[in-house]
């Protein structure tokens, strides 16, 4: 029997979702460490293990995850908005022994940036070749 071209070519790890996937590890990792959001952590963290094994649901969750991520990040400065206390401030960061202080909205563009690239990556042709186009949901077969 002969295997079409398409077959034969092998499926390759696209780099930007290896670095996507490596973001969500270390972010998980440290939030069990922490323990904050436990479930959340270790959901996510069988969603990275679900898209190296190239199943189809776990590009379903990893666009849900992303487009929920951004959604929150875009209604973030409404939620957060207080007009009872506005007189707050800037947010201090600290990183390790650097000290910063940004206002707000720097915050909110950075999270939204990060959403947005979020997205793209998960919507990527690239990203959708590496998943099994015939996989589907039945655990039985």
């Amino acid at each position: 029997m002969e295997q079409s071209a398409e077959s034969q070519t092998k499926a390759v790890f696209p780099k930007r979702l290896m670095a996507l996937l490596a973001v969500y590890v270390i972010s998980s990792v440290s939030g069990l460490m922490a323990q904050q959001g436990v479930l959340l952590c270790i959901l996510t963290l069988m969603m990275v293990l679900g898209i190296t094994g190239r199943q189809k649901a776990a590009l379903y969750m990893l666009r849900g995850y992303a487009i929920l991520q951004l959604a929150l990040y875009s209604m973030l400065p409404v939620i957060m908005y207080d007009p009872d206390n506005l007189v707050a401030g800037p947010t201090t960061f600290d990183f390790g022994f650097m000290q910063m202080v940004l206002p707000d909205w720097i915050i909110f563009t950075a999270l939204i940036i990060l959403a947005l690239i979020q997205v793209w990556i998960s919507f990527n042709a690239k990203v959708l070749k590496w998943f099994k186009p015939r996989m589907n949901f039945n655990i039985i077969s």
